[in-house]
Formats: structure tokens, C-alpha cells, sequence
């Protein structure tokens, strides 16, 4: 992996554009962009299901109000019939994909993992988005297999697609301060890589408000375009703030603002041109912002999101309907659409209920 040189030009350029621009100049810079790359009146959305298998957690991350330690009260692990019966009522409303992710959990097998794919394939067949690079990166010091066995394994049982949870801010320093025993940056893309070069595509996050700089977060972003470059991997960029409340080390941390999270979307943007898509953030922004946020640089609405257990957790409880995606899409002047993982459209989307 390179390195981010932080005394170059372009990196100040894009360090002074993002703290000194003015917001609705920044906001036109990346709305040019989003139409250059998605020339069509069109913002896209999916409907799908988070299914986090288990709460059980070895990672102690200082910003998670979800997980439970191993023996804690109140930790799980599903079963194959229950994730089965998630993944049925998610395609009775038009449910295309599953998002299925889970704690750093000691006690479950590495066949365990592989099963569940070839269950799910055969009694409940959907499109499996699973399995975050830190798991992955778990996986593979837990069972002493390198990482590129593992993104074999999982994806010859099954697995399509590998989620981009686990990013938070891709500068080392940060992560060993907030999330010292999860996968380190190099670690991190290293994963996404390896998918890339098996021949799966990837989505790519950032959580940013963990106390890092504007620095910290541009760096995060030019590591992203830098793996883009070789690999063309990516279909797209999501971005959130921390939700503090509740959770075990950054409770102090305050809640960062709607401006703020539009300035990094915008940003994010301009500088990765070479990403499609860039989702907007609803479940912890709100609707409202939302809908800015389809004027600063974001081409989709992300998911209906049936199901979310980890941001709700911190205490963020945004919901919403196919029927208000759609209004809220609509009156920002796009045309919604129901996309699949790969952000190809579906043009005759099954009728779903609210």
C-alpha cells in the first residue's frame, strides 16, 4: 500500500477546498460531478435487509453501542431458520439483497459461516452483501487462514458482495486509538483488494466525528481512490457521522452537523471521481438532509433499510417508507429508481407494501 503524502499540493488543495470553501460553491463543485458521471435525472435506491447475526463481540470499539461481550447478557447468535425468516420477509416486499454482518464472535466456526451461505442459496436464494473487511480480517487470524482463503471460502459458498462497514477513518493513528483490536488501514483495503481482484465488488465507507482532523478524513479519501485506481473495485462511497450517545468510550464525543456532513459528502465527491456512486446517508441524517444531500454530490438514496440494529443502537431511529423514498426523491426533482447491488436498475420492480 502507498502512502498519503500530506505535504503535497493536490493534498492541501483538497484540505483548503474542503475547510474554506464556501458550503453552496462546495456543493456545486460536486453536484457538476455527479452529473458528469450520472448524466440521467434518475436517483436510485434499494430494497433490502440488515441481518446482523450476532451481537457477540471480541473488538471493544469505543464508538459500538450494538455489540456484547462474550457471556454478556443479552448476546445471540441467530439461527439458520431465523435469518431464513428475515430474508422471507424481506423479499415479500420487494427485497432484493441481504446485508448480513455481525460481531468479531471467537466462539462461532469458520464452517459455520460457509454453511449459512449455502443455506441461504438454496432455501432462500437472494443476493448476499456480507461480511465486512474486518471480519474478514477476523476470520482470517481466527482460523489461520490468509485472507485471500477466506474471500474464496465465503465467496465459493455463496457470498456476492463484500459491505464497506468497518472503515470508520482509514488513518492508523486514529484506528488504534478508537478501534485498536479491528483491522488496521492497510489491513482494511487490503481485503477489499483481494475481493477486487477475486472478481467481487465492494462498497467503501467512512465514519467520520471519532476526534480525527479534516487532514485525517482527506487522507481517508485519496487511500480510497488510490485502491480504485488499480482496481476499479468499488461501486460506491457511503459517509456518516458518529452517533455517540450510548456507547462505551466516545459518549463525550459531540454530534456533528448537517453542514458538516454535507461538506464531507461534497468533498468526498470531487475527489473520488474514479468511485460511480455515492450513497446519501437518510438513516443518520434525517430525510431532509437527505434530500440536500442529492444536490451535493450523492446519485442514490441508499436502502429502505427493513432492518438496522447498530445505528439505532446509539440511539438514531430514523424509518421510513418505499412510498416516502420515493416522494422524497421525487421532490428534489429526480426520478427514483429500485437498483440492485451493482447499481444496475430493476425496470419492473415487484409491488412491495410500506
Amino acid at each position: 500500500m502507498t502512502t498519503v503524502d500530506r505535504t503535497s499540493g493536490e493534498f492541501r488543495n483538497y484540505l483548503e477546498l474542503y475547510e474554506r470553501a464556501d458550503l453552496l460553491e462546495l456543493g456545486q463543485l460536486a453536484d457538476a460531478e455527479r452529473w458528469r458521471l450520472h448524466p440521467d435525472p434518475v436517483v436510485t435506491y434499494i430494497i433490502d435487509r440488515n441481518i446482523n447475526y450476532t451481537n457477540v463481540c471480541v473488538a471493544d470499539c469505543q464508538f459500538c453501542a450494538f455489540y456484547r461481550r462474550p457471556k454478556d447478557p443479552g448476546g445471540y447468535v441467530l439461527s439458520f431458520e431465523e435469518i431464513g425468516a428475515k430474508i422471507d420477509e424481506c423479499k415479500s416486499i420487494g427485497g432484493v439483497q441481504i446485508l448480513l454482518q455481525g460481531g468479531h464472535n471467537p466462539y462461532i466456526p469458520f464452517e459455520w459461516y460457509l454453511e449459512l451461505m449455502r443455506y441461504i442459496k438454496r432455501h432462500h436464494p437472494i443476493h448476499i452483501h456480507g461480511f465486512s473487511p474486518s471480519e474478514v480480517v477476523f476470520f482470517s487470524e481466527r482460523f489461520q487462514l490468509p485472507v485471500a482463503d477466506v474471500v474464496r471460502e465465503l465467496r465459493g459458498a455463496g457470498l456476492d458482495s463484500i459491505p464497506g462497514g468497518g472503515g470508520e477513518i482509514l488513518v492508523d493513528a486514529v484506528r488504534e486509538r478508537v478501534a485498536r483490536k479491528k483491522a488496521q488501514t492497510d489491513e482494511w483495503l487490503g481485503v477489499q483488494e483481494e475481493a477486487h481482484r477475486q472478481g467481487m465488488r465492494t462498497s467503501v465507507t467512512m465514519m467520520y466525528g471519532l476526534g480525527e482532523t479534516n487532514a485525517d478524513r482527506v487522507e481517508h479519501l485519496l487511500r480510497i481512490r488510490e485502491v480504485q485506481e488499480r482496481t476499479g473495485g468499488f461501486t460506491a462511497f457511503i459517509c456518516w457521522p458518529l452517533q455517540p450517545d450510548g456507547t462505551p468510550g466516545l459518549s463525550h464525543m459531540p454530534k456533528t452537523d448537517a453542514v458538516t456532513y454535507l461538506r464531507t459528502l461534497a468533498l468526498a465527491r470531487v475527489v473520488l471521481g474514479n468511485v460511480p456512486n455515492m450513497q446519501s446517508s437518510w438513516v443518520t441524517m434525517g430525510h431532509k438532509v437527505g434530500q440536500v444531500a442529492l444536490r451535493f454530490g450523492a446519485n442514490d438514496y441508499g436502502s429502505l433499510m427493513m432492518e438496522e440494529n447498530v445505528v439505532s443502537a446509539a440511539g438514531t431511529t430514523y424509518r421510513t417508507t418505499l412510498e416516502q423514498i420515493e416522494r422524497v426523491i421525487g421532490d428534489a426533482g429526480f426520478t427514483p429508481k429500485r437498483r440492485r447491488q451493482d447499481y444496475s436498475l430493476l425496470e419492473e420492480p415487484a409491488t412491495a407494501a410500506a
